[in-house]
């Protein structure tokens, strides 16, 4: 018998053929990631001679979060993974509802990231060097503080645009994922899609300016996509509540009306806690 192929982490989000694998193939769980707040185990995923490593959170694992007690983490971070696709970034790895060893649950493509690529950085300086944008000061011991930035990178700048229609409560430094091919996947969504605003990013670099064409390409897709009837809005309905659909309506609606990145509302907590 030879071994079956193994899928590698690479430009994978619009080939069916990887998410087909992650719903059809076998799971075999190979181990627990120890540092998630909810149980998260890494697997192996094999069918019809394809292999891959993906990532499983049963639902079984999930803890009960008192301002999310709609849905489940795993219906939200599948939510997550269509919207992305529907704006044809490919932010988000290839990521499924399936029933699992331990139940039903989120299983996701497992990416490998590149680790020497810097996104996020602390400098000594009142202003962010060129190719840096500020977030906020941060204090970092000593009474001393620093400036926290993040890349001033397309990529980083389409998924600050992701978060603010999904209204991500959770963008922390270690949910983004820089990959093989200059790809950037943004990862760990169980957070989002609340009716109410919650979003707390540490991609605030673009607050208040201008969107640029392309997202606004992608916002206007994103409505049509939205309307009732249509295959992202049938899909989302089976995910998240009619509220939160709505909501999400609304938020591409107020994107495209006022042409701009969100700025921090004051009425939440802008930066996540904590924030790696």
């Amino acid at each position: 018998m030879s071994a079956p192929e193994r899928i590698p982490p690479r430009s994978v989000t619009t080939d069916t053929a990887a998410a087909d694998l992650l719903a059809q193939g076998e799971l075999t769980v190979r181990g627990r990631i120890r540092d998630a707040s909810n149980a998260a185990l890494y697997c192996t995923v094999t069918h019809e001679g394809r292999e891959a490593a993906c990532v499983y959170k049963p639902v079984a694992g999930e803890r009960p979060l008192w301002d999310f007690p709609d849905g489940t983490l795993a219906q939200r971070e599948v939510a997550a993974y269509e919207v992305s696709e529907a704006t044809g970034w490919g932010l988000v790895p290839p990521t499924v509802l399936r029933d699992g060893p331990y139940g039903e649950g989120m299983v996701q493509l497992w990416i490998e990231a590149v680790p020497e690529t810097e996104l996020l950085a602390l400098v000594d300086a009142e202003e962010p060097g060129p190719g840096w944008k500020a977030v906020a000061l941060a204090e970092v011991g000593e009474g001393r503080t620093a400036l926290l930035v993040h890349a001033d990178d397309e990529r980083l700048r389409r998924l600050a645009v992701l978060d603010a229609v999904v209204n991500n409560a959770d963008r922390k430094g270690g949910h983004l994922l820089p990959a093989a091919g200059e790809r950037l996947y943004g990862i760990d969504h169980g957070v989002t899609f609340h009716a109410e605003d919650k979003l707390r990013t540490l991609l605030w670099g673009w607050a208040g300016e201008p969107l640029t064409d392309e997202a606004r390409a992608a916002l206007d897709g994103l409505k049509e996509a939205l309307k009732d009837g249509a295959t992202l809005a049938t899909r989302l309905g089976a995910l998240i509540t009619s509220a939160e659909l709505d909501a999400t309506r609304a938020r591409v609606d107020a994107l495209l009306a006022s042409g701009r990145h969100p700025e921090p509302g004051g009425e939440w907590p802008a930066i996540p806690w904590p924030p790696v």
